[in-house]
């Protein structure tokens, strides 16, 4: 089994790259809108917040867990944001610290785990490593949010390799989630990293690929950004398909986010 280690530390790293640009922002910036409809900035990190919550509670207390997975079956189409709501109406420096506080115990939490252990989410059981992998994608793509509504231009790392990687394996999902029956064999996807490695998976005769930088990529499957606006090339039919309805992210589709004119 594979030392969960780094996947820990590159979390650990994500979150603090979040809080540096939040521990400058003025309280009343908090309240600026974010790319994300009707979220604001506190919203973004009260998500995170409430999320990592969960996930705690999900690694250490499988019965309160269940508890909030029946509250969300009991309203599925609000309780993402009913969530977002509460915790944005805090004060800027109670959420911060809610939000410190609770991914810090996440972090324990999922060192402490047993090898092997499996708990339980909102989809299928997951492993701690699958579990920190999921709150890095979250908190990168929530944090682009951020980044977006202060205009900050973030600088790409190969943390980023965990958020394509759940992209490449969610691609089935993407289809399913659209009662789309997804194609046969794998496809071939060949990333740019930010140091300049390349990042490949599939096999290599594959005749459906897609190729690009691995930001754009990541970009696309958290829906953060339109397909237009990024450098990315599909050659097949299948995998166009795809680029115009990948996503990484559990749940129902995604409205994505209209081009604002990039590459096209």
């Amino acid at each position: 089994m594979a030392d969960p280690t780094p996947v820990f530390d590159d979390l650990r790293a994500e979150s603090d790259e979040l809080d540096r640009l939040m521990a400058e922002l003025e309280p009343e910036r908090w309240r600026l809108p974010t790319p994300a409809p009707r979220w604001t900035i506190a919203h973004q990190i009260a998500h995170l917040a409430w999320t990592d919550h969960s996930a705690l509670l999900a690694v250490t207390d499988a019965e309160a867990f269940q508890g909030l997975v029946e509250e969300a079956l009991k309203a599925p189409e609000s309780f993402v944001d009913e969530g977002a709501d509460a915790g944005a109406a805090l004060p800027p420096a109670e959420l911060l610290e809610r939000w410190r506080r609770g991914r810090e115990a996440l972090d324990a939490a999922l060192r402490a785990a047993p090898h092997g252990a499996r708990f339980p989410w909102y989809g299928p059981p997951m492993s701690a490593a699958s579990m920190a992998t999921g709150r890095l994608m979250e908190t990168w793509a929530h944090g682009q949010d951020v980044a977006d509504a202060l205009g900050v231009v973030r600088e790409p790392t190969d943390r980023l390799r965990h958020v394509a990687r759940i992209g490449v394996r969610a691609r089935d999902f993407a289809f399913h989630a659209r009662g789309i029956a997804p194609p046969e064999g794998e496809f071939r996807v060949e990333l740019l990293s930010p140091s300049g490695d390349l990042w490949a998976y599939g096999p290599e005769d594959a005749p459906q690929r897609v190729t690009g930088p691995a930001l754009d990529f990541c970009l696309l499957v958290t829906q953060r950004a339109h397909r237009d606006d990024l450098a990315l090339t599909a050659v097949g039919e299948d995998a166009d398909r795809w680029l115009a309805i990948a996503q990484a992210f559990a749940g129902p589709p995604g409205a994505g986010r209209t081009p604002q004119g990039g590459q096209g």
